[in-house]
């Protein structure tokens, strides 16, 4: 059955293992009944019932936030009831709003195998044995169970398309394609033998594979234990060794020895795949520091200079401040201290006083209210931020830096509470009156450092807490994306050249694969990233022989508040930018990374806030791939070919992520304008490209249009 979702996430935090926030996701459904409908659910322990529940659930509430969950309950109550068709409508209507979910595709590709799907079952089963590289375990689940239900996921995965090699080899006439086909199965089954052994159902299809390759030592020793273990299977598994004795040249034994001597003679299944070779052994060089580079490099490193990256932490200097200290420099609270934004009626409605940014002698300083009645004055000693919003940060005498609740937005030139629009309830970093306990929720290292400063780690410890923690520079330098270059530095300046490998610093982009590049951009750019510590206290970096830098897990996207996500599925907010790519067909099947779009140092980054590598032509982004569309413009999009609606981020990548107060073009390029959601949940809550332009129209309206356009001609 479904598992309830636990703990929501707060975003733009750093994540660990173990987090537990103090409240869950269905918490966040104001409806009590709705609510209580939905925990009761999961009280039901026949699958028919449980199933029944939940369809009057869908009936009773329709747009639930809560719908992929019960799409996913009403699936597995339907397997476990047999109703595999049923299951399928149910499970892919779950996964078409949150796809990366392991736990469902798992027994779905199951069923898909089981009724002859064999190109969805392979598809699911590869689907989830990525989401099990990529999504840690769910709040749901116990830790020290998670490891084992993580074996027996990707046993039955294995299972899953070694199955369907068989059954495709099975059905081949030619003996050579039959072979090969066989040959894969026996592949897949012996992964999936070594991740669960006791699976006998894996042993019996594995001699069925052994058999069709043409393998009689091998089906023997792999029917041999499933024969003398007592269940459905032992017959078939007899039957099949029978005939394997009847061609063998072992007559001169009784089959009953045969069985036992196949049985010792049980193959050892293949150990787990050696390190990425693209990185040489040995360890990693030590780091050089972003000035070293710039002796050779010293135009990309001015260009680096002057992006948000470089700038994104730094020690304060007045002329980088974009605040308004001067003049509309007064921020209120209510008495619960929850005031959104600089607002007059907060004042004006009997708010209170709670900053007043002020300069005083050239120096700029947050003056904050606290409980005591008196205004506590702390200096402005870092900023964060240099192009949309700056936060600014103060350095306490332990060290510990922490940063003011109240930051500048630079687009409305106003001051905001920002983690008050961005979190979820309970946020004690969006209270202010939570402000003066100077605490973790206000540290900067313990929260923004990972993503805002390069090589962070715990110096006597091996977590985020906020004392200990150094960082090597502030703002992202060259090293965080290239990697620990002290040693090329070195023999550059010695004129000694060495052999090195693509990924061994500084790191080859043109010849790495595209999962790799990507990942070095999500170090900084997945929210849902899970964070843990490297062996020496490392926090956003590996001093680990191979790669510099951590293929972190993300924690399952469910368990963020329903501000991270549009109910149609799509992520809501852009610091799941990674998240968005990685679901793309342009990714998966493509190739595509970020670097195929954005110059992470261009030379124009004063014009080119988003540093586009192809600045005033936002077509070409796209059109670098997709050649064909370029002359039919009108034809694809239905539109004149020099409207904003021809240019293709109009429909593929629309204005729907919420960004720092304005809104950002979404990353999930697949998203093509889809009526059906919107008429489901609405505009707000499933935001159709079209009717951003068509603002006076509704989706009856829009419907009948997409559809004609996807008629054939």
């Amino acid at each position: 059955m479904g598992v309830l979702p636990l703990f929501a996430q707060d975003r733009d935090v750093v994540i660990a293992e173990g987090d537990q926030k103090s409240f869950t996701v269905v918490d966040q459904i104001n409806n009590p009944e709705e609510r209580k409908a939905f925990i009761d659910l999961f009280r039901k322990k026949d699958p028919a019932e449980r199933a029944k529940a939940a369809e009057t659930f869908l009936s009773a509430y329709p747009t639930s936030w809560l719908l992929p969950e019960v799409y996913e309950i009403i699936a597995k109550a339907k397997i476990d009831a047999g109703e595999y068709e049923v299951a399928l409508k149910y499970g892919r209507q779950s996964l078409r709003l949150l796809p990366e979910n392991p736990l469902l595709l798992v027994p779905l590709a199951n069923v898909e195998v089981r009724l002859g799907l064999t190109a969805e079952a392979e598809q699911s089963a590869n689907d989830a044995l990525e989401y099990l590289d990529r999504i840690g375990r769910s709040s749901s689940i116990p830790r020290q169970q998670w490891p084992q239900i993580e074996r027996e996921l990707r046993a039955s995965c294995y299972f899953v398309l070694g199955r369907a090699a068989t059954v495709e080899s099975l059905s081949q006439g030619r003996a050579q394609e039959r072979k090969e086909l066989a040959g894969r199965a026996v592949n897949y089954l012996k992964r999936a033998r070594a991740l669960n052994p006791a699976d006998m159902e894996i042993s019996y299809l594995l001699g069925l594979a052994y058999s069709s390759a043409g393998d009689a030592a091998g089906a023997a020793a792999s029917l041999a234990p499933v024969a003398r273990a007592v269940g459905p299977l032992q017959g078939k598994a007899i039957e099949h060794l029978r005939r394997i004795y009847a061609a063998s040249q072992a007559r001169q034994i009784s089959f009953e020895e045969f069985v036992l001597h196949q049985e010792g003679e049980q193959r050892i299944d293949p150990a787990p795949p050696p390190l990425d070779p693209l990185t040489s052994p040995g360890p990693l060089p030590d780091y050089a520091g972003s000035q070293a580079c710039r002796a050779c490099h010293a135009g990309i490193y001015e260009a680096w200079s002057q992006t948000g990256m470089a700038r994104m932490f730094r020690p304060y200097r007045p002329e980088n401040i974009l605040g308004d200290f001067l003049k509309d420099n007064e921020f209120y609270k209510t008495a619960r201290g929850v005031s959104q934004g600089f607002d007059k009626s907060a004042r004006d409605q009997g708010g209170t006083l709670f900053a007043r940014m002020t300069i005083f002698q050239g120096r700029h300083y947050f003056n904050i209210k606290q409980s005591d009645g008196l205004m506590h004055r702390y200096p402005v000693d870092y900023t964060i931020g240099s192009k949309w919003e700056q936060a600014y940060a103060t350095r306490l005498a332990n060290g510990q830096i922490h940063v003011f609740p109240i930051q500048y937005n630079a687009l409305q030139k106003r001051w905001v509470n920002f983690w008050k629009i961005i979190d979820p309830p309970t946020s004690l970093r969006a209270d202010l009156n939570h402000w003066e306990t100077l605490d973790a929720w206000t540290s900067y290292q313990a929260n923004c450092a990972a993503c805002h400063t390069s090589q962070l780690r715990n110096a006597k410890g091996r977590g985020f807490e906020p004392d200990n923690l150094e960082f090597r520079e502030p703002g992202i330098n060259c090293e965080m994306c290239h990697g620990p270059s002290a040693r090329h530095v070195a023999s550059m300046q010695r004129g000694e050249f060495y052999a090195k490998k693509p990924l061994d610093p500084p790191v080859d982009f043109s010849k790495i694969s595209s999962r790799e590049s990507v990942a070095i951009c999500a170090q900084c750019h997945m929210q849902s990233a899970l964070r843990e510590p490297g062996p020496e206290g490392e926090l956003n970096f590996s001093r680990e022989a191979g790669i510099f830098y951590v293929h972190f897990k993300s924690r399952p996207y469910a368990e963020f508040s329903f501000n991270a996500r549009y109910k149609d599925g799509r992520f809501k907010e852009t610091s799941f930018i990674v998240e968005s790519l990685m679901r793309t067909a342009c990714f998966k099947k493509g190739g595509a990374t970020c670097v195929h779009c954005h110059n992470p140092h261009p030379a124009n980054a004063a014009q080119n806030r988003n540093s586009l590598k192809f600045f005033g032509q936002p077509d070409q982004m796209c059109l670098q791939c997709h050649g064909g569309f370029a002359g039919k413009i009108e034809a694809h999009t239905h539109h004149p070919a020099e409207s904003e609606a021809s240019r293709c981020v109009s429909c593929h990548m629309p204005r729907i992520a919420n960004a720092l107060l304005f809104k950002a073009r979404s990353h999930e390029f697949d998203s093509i304008p889809d009526s059906e959601m919107t008429l489901r949940f609405g505009q707000a809550d499933s935001p159709n490209a079209c009717l951003l332009c068509h603002q006076d129209k509704d989706p009856q309206w829009l419907r009948p249009r997409l559809l004609s356009w996807r008629l054939p001609r």
